[in-house]
């Protein structure tokens, strides 16, 4: 037994564990923190478990996890684009497409498209231009990488604020879009721009950037590159182009047209706070010493010329519609870069030459510039609107657009004058105005006409002048409106509510942010600069008995032939009521009858219509309308170098040019001809109740005034009356309204008529009061001259010649046609 092996004991023996260490209780405690450790928490010893809302924290692990895989996928996205994303060849400017204007009938008026560009090298490009545009569009090019995330970022907070569509595009990528891409703002483009400006800045210098930059930008006037805006703005080279020059070119390629002072003066403002911008960023970045900046001042660039595919009225036209599709939201100028457009406009071909033709007939071929000063400062504007369909027919915009770039139909600086009163009449009827002592305001309510008579109702002092000091005593609105008096209207304006009167005026059509449209008693007098066009809209409303849809010059728009650019709805509300435009459509045409505008009477059609003259006659214009067709013209003065209004006296030979003149001269030849074998209609009128009453002055007894051509008493009349008129009034009134007279006449000229025997004086300035005499020019009838015979319900009769029938006549047209 002893010598057989103790293999039980030697297996126990060879697995006994080591002695425990002197320190054995540490170790068994430490023994069972280990175990404790592991049955609480499952994971490594020495970790306790997280529990409660520390589960719902990430570890610094999983974030670091999380961000190196977000960084992996962003950087394998950006290796991926950047190796499919290719520079793709240059876009071929030379083979765009045109686009086509065309005239209601489909004949053409004009293609643009042709690119006005010449590339020139950055040596070619003075560095005053260089630093300008940079100033303006990237300062930091020549430190910054070809994308600025940062700028990208903040574009797009902007634009998703609502702030605006912003731009967060260096110079680099700016010039990939118009070298290599398209305008078109989609997240495709923008993502190719990102790679390949990239791309291209690892490839191509900053200078042959910046160069093609200069070569690519546009600047309005159909200028393409730095060369070309250089010529177009200044007539000089690039290289010659100085500080302030060129600060204002960098300015444009942010809004090209609207920061074109010349076509567009009303954006002066905004287009000086860019141009301070840039020169502003020159002196910052140390481009442009401060004293260098102090006395640098803004540089009016010159008048454009066009390629004479633009010539004549074609650029006008070409230039108003690109407006009206911006302003409408139908395309944009980058879209219309494209080509490829096919727009059909609504003017008639027959419409636009006759316009044409009688400005030329009745202005243009009267001017003598070599011998004459004023004449080099005589322009011409007129827009022609069908008053049943709102549609623009006819427009002219200046005597060449090559010439004279300014569209002297569409701009908005110079005042409409006396043209605006009837508006004031309009919402006098429309708000069922009284007078200051409540007598209701209809056209057979008299006004105290005196000169410089104070306003009443109104907090101010204001106390306008009529012209040439006239005061008329009392006089009905009808004869106010015949001689245009300033005190009567600016005292309808109190009574209305100034506020009132503007919110008529915009009913009609005017816009809301019409330069100085203020609710103020002097906006009766026309001080509000509205364009010819707007003021057409206004009284194609009128004739379109109170109903108003805004003007359209589309009628149709397809891309490349075929698909159809779909252009906003228009719908013709009821803006005024139908007594109130009718009832205007009646005193305006004793105007044409009696009044300041007897000119208007050659065009051998019914007519209603209102003479007006700028402040200091630097514009005058007549504004009249037909049943068929409403039009507004203007003659303005202009300094062909400063730009600044100049008076027109004695332009064309005459001693002054008024409304009742040229513009009426003009408006009777186009309508004549535009409406040349067109039935003749008369207007068909609904007035405003009580329409033929009158409402005498409060010092006047209720019973019959007026005896054998007096006053009546109460109404100093310090000429007296001609019995003649008088005769002739009672004549005209038919079956008898009482025998109403004439009051008020005019003391210096011994209480005549406005009506001034031929060659009299003319038609006045601001205020278009007096006799409208258009100086005999043209041969059309002055003031003075003899009435139609019974027309509109015998408002003539046998009254005195020079008189054409007095206001009171109207009295029996009101009453046939109540």
């Amino acid at each position: 037994m002893s010598d057989e092996p103790q293999q039980p004991n030697q297996g126990v023996a060879d697995h006994q564990p080591p002695a425990a260490p002197e320190s054995g209780g540490e170790a068994e405690s430490g023994a069972g923190s280990g175990a404790e450790g592991e049955t609480g928490g499952g994971g490594k010893a020495g970790r306790p478990r997280r529990t409660g809302w520390r589960r719902a924290v990430p570890t610094w692990r999983m974030v670091l996890g999380g961000f190196l895989t977000a960084m992996l996928l962003v950087i394998g996205a950006f290796f991926i684009g950047y190796s499919l994303v290719k520079i793709p060849p240059a876009n071929a400017m030379a083979v765009k497409q045109a686009n086509v204007y065309l005239y209601a009938d489909g004949s053409e008026i004009a293609r643009d498209g042709e690119i006005n560009r010449e590339n020139v090298t950055l040596a070619q490009v003075s560095k005053d231009a260089q630093h300008a545009v940079l100033a303006a569009e990237d300062r930091d090019f020549y430190t910054e990488s070809a994308i600025d995330p940062k700028a990208m970022l903040r574009a797009g907070w902007n634009t998703a604020l609502g702030k605006g569509k912003q731009s967060g595009s260096t110079i680099t990528q700016q010039y990939v879009k118009n070298y290599y891409l398209g305008q078109e703002q989609t997240v495709t483009r923008k993502v190719k721009e990102f790679f390949i400006a990239i791309k291209l800045d690892r490839t191509a210098s900053k200078k042959d950037i910046l160069e093609g930059y200069l070569n690519t930008s546009y600047f309005g006037r159909n200028a393409y590159g730095i060369q070309a805006a250089a010529q177009a703005y200044y007539g000089v080279k690039a290289q010659n182009l100085d500080p302030a020059r060129a600060a204002y070119l960098a300015a444009l390629v942010n809004a090209p047209s609207e920061f074109d002072v010349v076509a567009h003066p009303e954006n002066k403002s905004a287009a000086l706070a860019r141009w301070n911008y840039v020169l502003n960023g020159m002196v910052k970045k140390g481009w442009l010493s401060a004293s260098q900046r102090a006395g640098t001042k803004f540089p009016m660039p010159k008048e454009a010329t066009a390629p004479t595919g633009m010539s004549g009225q074609r650029g006008y036209i070409v230039r108003t519609v690109k407006d009206y599709l911006a302003q409408n939201k139908i395309l944009d100028e980058d879209q219309l870069s494209a080509g490829g457009y096919q727009i059909t406009t609504t003017l008639e071909k027959n419409k636009q030459d006759a316009l044409v033709k009688a400005v030329d007939d009745q202005v243009m071929s009267k001017l003598d510039r070599k011998n004459r000063k004023v004449d080099t400062y005589v322009r011409a504007g007129a827009a022609s609107i069908d008053p049943k369909t709102g549609e623009l027919v006819a427009m002219y915009g200046g005597i060449d657009y090559v010439k004279q770039y300014t569209n002297n139909a569409t701009r908005r600086d110079f005042q409409v004058g006396s043209t605006f009163k009837p508006f004031v009449f309009t919402s006098a009827v429309q708000n069922g105005s009284a007078t200051q002592d409540g007598r209701p305001i209809t056209p057979n309510t008299y006004y105290d006409g005196t000169n410089k008579r104070p306003v009443q109702g109104w907090s101010g002092s204001y106390a306008p002048e009529n012209e040439d000091q006239r005061s008329y005593g009392d006089i009905t609105v009808s004869e106010a409106t015949d001689k245009s008096v300033n005190a009567v209207y600016a005292q309808m304006a109190v009574d209305v509510g100034s506020d009132k009167v503007k919110d008529t005026a915009v009913a009609l059509g005017l816009s809301a942010d019409t330069p100085s449209l203020t609710p103020t008693p002097s906006i009766a007098l026309g001080v509000a600069t509205a364009s010819v066009v707007d003021m057409a809209d206004a009284y194609a409303t009128l004739a379109n008995h109170g109903k108003h849809a805004p003007y359209t010059m589309i009628k149709k728009i397809t891309k490349d032939g075929t698909d159809t650019v779909e252009l906003p709805q228009r719908t013709e509300t009821q803006a005024i009521t139908r007594e109130a435009a009718d009832t205007t459509t009646a005193i305006l045409r004793s105007v044409v009858q009696n009044g300041t505008a007897t000119a208007a009477q050659a065009a051998g059609r019914p007519a209603a219509g209102k003479t007006g003259t700028a402040e200091e006659d630097t514009a005058a214009l007549f504004a009249g309308y037909t049943p068929e067709l409403a039009t507004v013209v203007s003659v303005m003065g202009q300094d062909p170098v400063t730009a600044h209004h100049k008076p027109l006296y004695a332009a064309m030979g005459l001693a002054r040019v008024n409304g009742g003149g040229p513009p009426a001269q003009i408006w009777a030849q186009y309508t004549g001809a535009a409406l040349k074998n067109t039935p003749v209609t008369d207007f068909d009128l609904q007035l405003q109740p009580g329409a033929d009453q009158i409402q005498p002055p409060p010092s006047v007894p209720d019973e019959n005034p007026g005896d054998g051509g007096q006053d009546g008493g109460g109404t100093a009349d310090p000429g007296g009356q001609d019995p003649g008129q008088d005769q002739g009034q009672d004549q005209g009134q038919g079956q008898g309204d009482g025998a109403t007279p004439e009051t008020g006449g005019d003391p210096t000229t011994g209480g005549t008529d406005a009506g001034t025997p031929p060659g009299g004086p003319t038609d006045p300035g601001t205020g278009d009061v007096g006799g409208t005499p258009p100086d005999g020019a043209g041969g059309a009838p002055g003031g003075g001259g003899p009435s139609t015979p019974g027309s509109a319900g015998g408002n003539a009769g046998a009254g005195t010649p020079g008189d054409g029938g007095t206001n009171t006549g109207l009295q029996g047209m009101f009453s046939d046609r109540t």
